[in-house]
């Protein structure tokens, strides 16, 4: 996803999971452990988030904050 908005319309059009339950609001908190589920035309994605970031940064330094399950 390239943007907030994007990922905001995947959440509310249904296609986003939390641990197994669809979410309904996009200000739906995660914590380290969930896995988060995304449906996309190319395929599902199943991501681990491993940690979070004080502040905004690049692509590859958001790679570190997650473990690719798919």
């Amino acid at each position: 996803m390239r943007t907030r908005g994007a990922a905001a319309s995947l959440i509310t059009a249904g296609y986003v999971r939390v641990n197994g339950a669809r979410i309904a609001v996009p200000s739906r908190a995660v914590k380290c452990g969930d896995v988060v589920t995304i449906a996309l035309d190319g395929g599902v994605r199943v991501l681990k988030v491993c940690g979070f970031a004080a502040r905004r940064g690049d692509a590859t330094a958001a790679e570190g904050l997650y473990d690719e399950l798919s």
